[in-house]
C-alpha cells in the first residue's frame, strides 16, 4: 500500500484498515441536532480522557484553536503567546479575523516562552480604558518543532495563570506524542489547561478531525461559534467512527514511531560529513542540515521524490523528517539507501 516514503508530516497519514471498516459501518444522526451517537460518544470519550467536563468534534486543528480563542477572548483583549506555535504561524492571520483578538507574542528557547517574560506581558491594570486585557495564555506541546514542554514548566505556568485568574488554552495537536515522550498519563498534561485541542489526524491515522475539550460553559459557546465558522456537520459519525479508534489504539503506539525517529536519526549521525543534526528526537521528528552532501539542498527534495520518496524543502536550512505509522523501520533503512545511492550518482 505504501509503495511511497512520505516523511513530510504525520498529517500525511492514511486511516488504517480497522478505520476504514468502523466508518463503514458507523451509526449515524445529525451531530447539528446532537443526535449523532458516534459523534457523542467520540466527544465523551475525549472528555473523558483528557480530565475535562465537556468536548467538541471541529474539522481540524485550525478551527479547534480558533473556536478557543472565539469563546474564550473578547474582542480586541491579548492572547500571551509564542512566537513560533501554531496559532501564530500556520493559522493564516486567524485570531486577528475571527476572535479579533491582539497576539502578544513572546520569544522561546527551546519551546518555552521565560516565566517572567509571561508574568510581565499580563495586563495588570484590567480597568484601564488605555490599554487591552490579557484574556487568554496559550501554550503548545508538542510543536512543530519537535519539542516536549516539561511538566514542571506547564505546572508553573498554570501557577502564573491562577494568580491572575486568566485561563489557558493548551494546543495539544500533538499531545500523546509529548505525553508518550514524557511517559506520564495524557491527564496530567491536560490538567494545566483550561481548554485543549487534540488532533485526531496527525499520526493517529484518523482522516479528519480535531477536539476542543474544557469547562462545559465553554464548550456549549465554542459549538454556537463553530456554527458561525460553517463546522456544523452532519453525519459525521462516519469521521468519528475513525476518531475513536484513534483515542482508545493509535495513541498508544506513538512511542513506536518516536523510536523509528531516533533510528533514523542515528544513522544520519553516522554520516557527519554529509549530516549534521540539530537535536536529538524527542518524539517523531528529526531535524538535521546538510554538510557536506552532494546534492544541493535546493535540490534534494526533488531528487529524492523520483526516488518515491517525499519530503519537505528547508526551512533555513534545516530539513525535517517525520516518522508515523506509514514509516517502518525498514523504510528508514530504505532512505538511508537512497541517500547514499543519489550521493554516489551525483
Amino acid at each position: 500500500m505504501n509503495e511511497t516514503i512520505d516523511l513530510r508530516s504525520d498529517t500525511v497519514t492514511w486511516p488504517t484498515p480497522a478505520m476504514r471498516q468502523a466508518m463503514a459501518a458507523a451509526p449515524v444522526g445529525d451531530d447539528v441536532y446532537g443526535d449523532d451517537p458516534t459523534v457523542n460518544e467520540l466527544e465523551r470519550e475525549a472528555a473523558r480522557l483528557l480530565g475535562k467536563e465537556a468536548a467538541l468534534f471541529a474539522a481540524s486543528g485550525t478551527m479547534g484553536n480558533q473556536l478557543a480563542l472565539m469563546a474564550q477572548v473578547g474582542r480586541g483583549n491579548e492572547v500571551i503567546l509564542s512566537d513560533r506555535c501554531h496559532i501564530v504561524f500556520h493559522e493564516a492571520g486567524a485570531a486577528a479575523i475571527l476572535a479579533g483578538a491582539q497576539l502578544r507574542c513572546q520569544a522561546v528557547q527551546h519551546g518555552q516562552m521565560s516565566l517572567d517574560g509571561i508574568e510581565q506581558a499580563i495586563r495588570k491594570t484590567p480597568e484601564d480604558i488605555h490599554s487591552p486585557r490579557t484574556d487568554l495564555i496559550c501554550l503548545e506541546t508538542a510543536d512543530s518543532d519537535g519539542v516536549v514542554l516539561p511538566l514542571d514548566y506547564l505546572r508553573a505556568v498554570r501557577a502564573i495563570a491562577d494568580r491572575y485568574r486568566i485561563p489557558i488554552h493548551l494546543d495539544g495537536a500533538r499531545l500523546f506524542n509529548a505525553a508518550a515522550a514524557l511517559a506520564v498519563p495524557v491527564q496530567e498534561i491536560a490538567a494545566c489547561a483550561d481548554t485543549i485541542q487534540i488532533c485526531l489526524s496527525k499520526g493517529l491515522c484518523a482522516p479528519i478531525g480535531s477536539l476542543l475539550a474544557g469547562p462545559a460553559e465553554t464548550i456549549a459557546l465554542a459549538r454556537r461559534k463553530r456554527k458561525i465558522l460553517g463546522g456544523g456537520m452532519r453525519q459525521a459519525g462516519i469521521l468519528a467512527a475513525a476518531g475513536l479508534i484513534a483515542l482508545r489504539e493509535m495513541r498508544l503506539r506513538l512511542h513506536e514511531d518516536h523510536a523509528t525517529a531516533r533510528q533514523m536519526a542515528d544513522l544520519l549521525a553516522q554520516r557527519p560529513d554529509w549530516f549534521e543534526l540539530v537535536r536529538q528526537p524527542e518524539i517523531n521528528m528529526v531535524f538535521f542540515r546538510l554538510t557536506g552532501y552532494p546534492v544541493a539542498e535546493t535540490l534534494l527534495a526533488d531528487r529524492l521524490a523520483e526516488r518515491k520518496i517525499l519530503i519537505n524543502g528547508p526551512d533555513e536550512h534545516v530539513f525535517r523528517f517525520v516518522t508515523h505509522y506509514w514509516v517502518t523501520p525498514d523504510d528508514v533503512r530504505t532512505v538511508m539507501d537512497q541517500l547514499e545511492q543519489l550521493a554516489r550518482e551525483t
